[in-house]
């Protein structure tokens, strides 16, 4: 390798502009698993809402 080329290399590894898509990518699958775990739960608070709404807007 030319000493160029090294110094390139090192330059990338120090590099941390990706790190924020590690951390993006970490959010999204904490929150993905969230919702597998409190499936039901959002479902039905969800479905109360929609409901809720339905009614509602029946009176108007």
């Amino acid at each position: 390798m030319k000493a160029q080329e090294l110094k390139g290399w090192k330059h990338f590894w120090r590099e941390e502009d990706g790190m924020g898509t590690v951390e993006i990518i970490l959010i999204i699958v904490v929150l993905v698993g969230l919702v597998l775990i409190f499936k039901e739960e959002i479902t039905k608070i969800v479905n109360s809402i929609f409901t809720k709404i339905t009614n509602q807007t029946n009176r108007v």
